[in-house]
C-alpha cells in the first residue's frame, strides 16, 4: 500500500503529463469535486489531479493509476488546493467544516482552553500560508495529497504541530517548571495520514457483522454515547469492573477477527499490524455506527452465573 508522504515532503508539481485516456477519466470527476465553485477550470483541475497521480503511480500499470484516481477524496483535495490558493469562498467552506473540530481537538491536547485555542490559531497561520525566504505565500495544505480524508490529515497535522510546540517549550523551561505548569507530553505521533487499504474495511465491517446485539450495544452505549462504565454498570446491574472486562473482552475479540480477516487476504502479521495501528475508523468507508445500531439490544444482561437480570 503506497502512504501518504510526510507533511514535510514537497508537494507534487504542477503540469504532471497523463495519458489522454487517464486525462478523460480525471475529468470525470470534475463535477463532484465542486472545483468550479472556487474558479478551478477542467483543465486546471486535471492538471491538479495528475500531479498527484504522477507522485503516487508513475511506475504502475495504468490500471492502478484508474484505482488511485477512483479513490482520491476529491473534493477535501480540490478545496485544500482552494484555500492554499487563497480563495475566500474555499475559506469559507474550510472554517465551516473544520473549525470547530480543530478547536475542540486543540482544546483536548492543551487542557486549557487559552492555550488550545492559540495552538489552533498558530496552525490556521500554517495553513493560511507563511511567507517563504522569496516572500512567496506557502500553505501547509500544500501537502494533503486526497487520499485520505482531509480531516483526518488535519488532525494528524494539528498532533504535530502540538508536540513541535512542546518539544520547543522544554528546551527554553526547565523540567520542574513544565510540570508545575501542567505541561503534558503526548507519545509522538505518525507524520502521515495514509489511506487506509480497503481490506481493512471490509474486515472490520464483516467483523461487526458478527456480534450478538448485547456487544453491538455496548460498543455503541460507549464509544458513540459517551457512556461512561459507571452508567454501563448501573443500566445492566453488574459491577464497574465486570462491565470493563466486558468492553475489554469485546473489543479483543472484535480486533482478533478483523486480524484473521486481513491474515487470510495473504498479509503477514506484521502488516496486519501496521494496518491497525493508530487506525481511526472514521477514515474507512464504513459506518461503524449503523453497524452497531442496526439491532435493538437484548432486555436482560447475563451475569457470569447465567442468570439474567
Amino acid at each position: 500500500m503506497i502512504t501518504e508522504p510526510s507533511i514535510a515532503a514537497a508537494p507534487p508539481a504542477p503540469g504532471s503529463a497523463v495519458s489522454k485516456a487517464l486525462s478523460k477519466v480525471i475529468g470525470r470527476r470534475y463535477g463532484e469535486s465542486g472545483a468550479a465553485r472556487y474558479g478551478i477550470s477542467s483543465e486546471q483541475f486535471v492538471e491538479l489531479v495528475a500531479a498527484v497521480v504522477a507522485r503516487y503511480a508513475a511506475a504502475v500499470p495504468e490500471s492502478d493509476q484508474l484505482d488511485l484516481i477512483a479513490k482520491l477524496k476529491i473534493e477535501d483535495l480540490v478545496l485544500a488546493r482552494a484555500c492554499s490558493a487563497g480563495n475566500a469562498a474555499a475559506w469559507e467552506t474550510f472554517l465551516l467544516r473544520f473549525r470547530s473540530t480543530l478547536y475542540e481537538s486543540a482544546y483536548r491536547m492543551a487542557k486549557n482552553e487559552a492555550t488550545g485555542r492559540e495552538i489552533a490559531d498558530e496552525l490556521y497561520a500554517e495553513l493560511y500560508g507563511l511567507p517563504n525566504r522569496d516572500g512567496s505565500r506557502v500553505s501547509k495544505l500544500d501537502y494533503y495529497m486526497g487520499r485520505g480524508s482531509l480531516e483526518g490529515w488535519l488532525r494528524t497535522v494539528l498532533s504535530q504541530h502540538y508536540i513541535d510546540r512542546c518539544r520547543s517549550y522544554s528546551k527554553n523551561v526547565s523540567l520542574d517548571e513544565q510540570l508545575e505548569a501542567g505541561v503534558s507530553f503526548p507519545a509522538p505521533l505518525a507524520a502521515a495520514d495514509p489511506q487506509p487499504d480497503p481490506r481493512l474495511a471490509a474486515a472490520l465491517e464483516q467483523s461487526l457483522d458478527e456480534l450478538c446485539s448485547e456487544d453491538r450495544f455496548l460498543l455503541a452505549s460507549y464509544y458513540l454515547d459517551r457512556c461512561t462504565l459507571a452508567q454501563l454498570a448501573r443500566q445492566w446491574r453488574v459491577h464497574e469492573s465486570t462491565m470493563s472486562r466486558r468492553l475489554d473482552r469485546i473489543t479483543a475479540h472484535l480486533r482478533k477477527r478483523v486480524l484473521k480477516r486481513l491474515r487470510a487476504t495473504g498479509l503477514s502479521t506484521r502488516q496486519c499490524d501496521e494496518l491497525m495501528h493508530d487506525l481511526d475508523v472514521r477514515d474507512l468507508d464504513v459506518d461503524v455506527a449503523a453497524k452497531l445500531r442496526q439491532e435493538n439490544p437484548p432486555a436482560a444482561f447475563y451475569k457470569k452465573g447465567g442468570s439474567a437480570t
